[in-house]
């Protein structure tokens, strides 16, 4: 059973920095958990914790079945790949995948054995006789995951493992780790900064911020259901806008009222912010929720609104367009390329206010 859990879990260090905090956190056997959050949210702390390269200030930390807080990091059965691969430069590659199984004491044909399988699986047998300066990047993530594989631990645990390599490289990297969790089945942590690798690759994404999860789903449920201002922000590329404002109503209809605009809030929203007229809050939109109305067929009246393009950005499928209100209130919208707006001008816009989000301006939590 390679299941990882983690009660009520706190990392304090001697200076009274706290690290980690009352964290919770459930890894089923065979899943691809990704822990997300900016840096400094102590994701690598949780990561060093289960590995045992950090000890628990307060909770209980098992692997499968039995409690592991007291457990050397050796006698835990896991194998982790670190940010900066941490090869031996003085070893080849088939040494250095090899080194871990030689001092387990492991007979030299079972070695080479395993050694063999790994180089297959990742597709490197052709540089076992290289050291790591004759090596890019890519290969030498590769020999580190490889190095991880020969162990055939219980758990897997990546701390950032793509952060050194450029941006083509990383993406490539991200296919090749998905396509080794679905062939090893083998239960899988990894820590990252970039949401995007925990969105494509994570069965289930946790979102951290100042040592503490905020959210743990399905990368599309956190992402369609935020379960506060921070998430919504943090996952998605641009990221979600954000205009403060209020609800007023109407003729029995709620709009939301920015002060130079108003639009009709949803049927969908409508029930949970009828406790919110006349209150203040947080209206917030994706960037590919928001259309040129000119390319809307049966676009609302109540819907339809004017902004200020200031800057149109071509990311070559698609433009990223720089808005802002009469109001100063500023934000994304994402369109299609061949739509090519003039920066400088008025445009009539759409929210697609059935995809708003609206958030507690106190507590910054989701209402709706």
């Amino acid at each position: 059973m390679s299941q990882v859990s983690l009660c009520n879990v706190t990392k304090t260090y001697p200076n009274g920095t706290r690290a980690v905090s009352n964290l919770n956190l459930g890894v089923e056997s065979r899943e691809f958990m990704a822990l997300v959050g900016p840096s400094g949210c102590g994701k690598t702390t949780a990561l060093r914790m289960i590995a045992g390269l950090e000890s628990v200030t307060e909770g209980k930390i098992y692997i499968g079945k039995y409690l592991v807080n007291n457990t050397p990091a050796r006698d835990r059965d896991i194998a982790m790949v670190f940010q900066n691969y941490a090869l031996y430069p003085y070893m080849n590659v088939y040494e250095n995948m090899a080194f871990g199984l030689k001092l387990r004491g492991y007979p030299t044909t079972e070695i080479e054995k395993r050694v063999k399988e790994a180089a297959l699986i990742l597709e490197i047998e052709d540089i076992l006789s290289r050291r790591p300066y004759e090596l890019s990047g890519g290969e030498r993530q590769r020999v580190a995951v490889g190095r991880a594989i020969v162990r055939k631990p219980l758990v897997f645990l990546f701390d950032e493992p793509l952060s050194n390599l450029d941006a083509n490289l990383r993406a490539q990297m991200r296919t090749e780790l998905h396509r080794l969790h679905l062939k090893l089945r083998t239960t899988m942590i990894y820590v990252t900064h970039d949401q995007v690798e925990a969105m494509t690759l994570g069965d289930r994404i946790a979102v951290m911020k100042e040592g503490t999860i905020f959210q743990t789903e399905a990368p599309m449920s956190v992402y369609k259901n935020p379960a506060n201002k921070f998430v919504a922000g943090f996952i998605g590329s641009p990221p979600m806008n954000f205009i403060d404002g209020g609800i007023v109503k109407k003729d029995d209809k709620l709009y939301f009222d920015e002060g130079s605009f108003q639009v009709k809030i949803a049927e969908n929203t409508k029930k949970p912010l009828l406790d919110w007229v006349d209150k203040k809050l947080i209206f917030g939109i994706r960037p590919e929720d928001i259309y040129d109305r000119l390319f809307i067929s049966e676009a609302p009246p109540e819907n339809i609104f004017k902004a200020f393009l200031e800057v149109a950005e071509p990311m070559g499928s698609e433009s990223h367009l720089h808005f802002k209100t009469a109001r100063q209130n500023r934000f994304i919208a994402k369109i299609p390329s061949i739509q090519k707006p003039g920066a400088g001008q008025d445009m009539e816009l759409v929210f697609d206010m059935s995809k708003a989000h609206f958030f507690n301006k106190d507590t910054e939590n989701t209402i709706v």
